[in-house]
């Protein structure tokens, strides 16, 4: 059983892009501070295919610019059943751990700020998520994408088993 993250092509689909942070950072030189623009973008297509990026620029348009180049090399496919996810996921990057829950047809997106973003983008309409460890949006977002990848189809796991879809939910 290997555990890859299925990549996507960009051109396959309509990617909407969501801005999760925009950080100004300055630098200080001699002849005074120098300003430039870091992006943080979630990109998705609303149906399985999710993807983020970082852009740094001068210039806060040209910096979302890149931040969404970069997004769209960096997709991968969710498992949706029901608009919700298939099974309980922990995800980890750094020091920024998260845990998402599937939940029942009208509970909504339960989510912080950054995992909001990314579960949005992916398609996922009913999820409880919880944003354990650092906040820095970064690591939330790398580690929310994380636990998405490990997600599993449960028809992949049933055809793998040879077992029916009734067998693997009932034992």
């Amino acid at each position: 059983m290997s555990n890859k993250t299925s990549r996507v092509k960009p051109a396959d689909s309509e990617l909407k892009e969501k801005l999760v942070t925009l950080n100004r950072v300055a630098k200080v030189t001699k002849g005074g501070r120098t300003f430039s623009f870091s992006a943080i973008v979630v990109v998705g297509d609303g149906n399985g295919t999710v993807g983020h990026g970082l852009g740094k620029a001068r210039d806060v348009s040209e910096s979302i610019a890149k931040a969404v180049d970069d997004a769209k090399k960096n997709l991968v496919v969710v498992p949706i059943i029901k608009g919700t996810i298939p099974h309980d996921q922990k995800g980890k990057y750094g020091a920024g751990k998260v845990l998402i829950k599937p939940a029942s047809e009208g509970t909504g997106v339960i989510a912080g700020g950054a995992m909001r973003a990314v579960l949005e983008s992916a398609g996922i309409h009913n999820v409880l998520a919880k944003s354990q460890g650092s906040s820095n949006p970064h690591n939330v977002v790398k580690a929310t994408i994380d636990a998405l990848s490990k997600l599993r189809n449960p028809y992949d796991i049933a055809r793998e088993r040879g077992i029916s879809m009734e067998k693997l939910y009932n034992g």
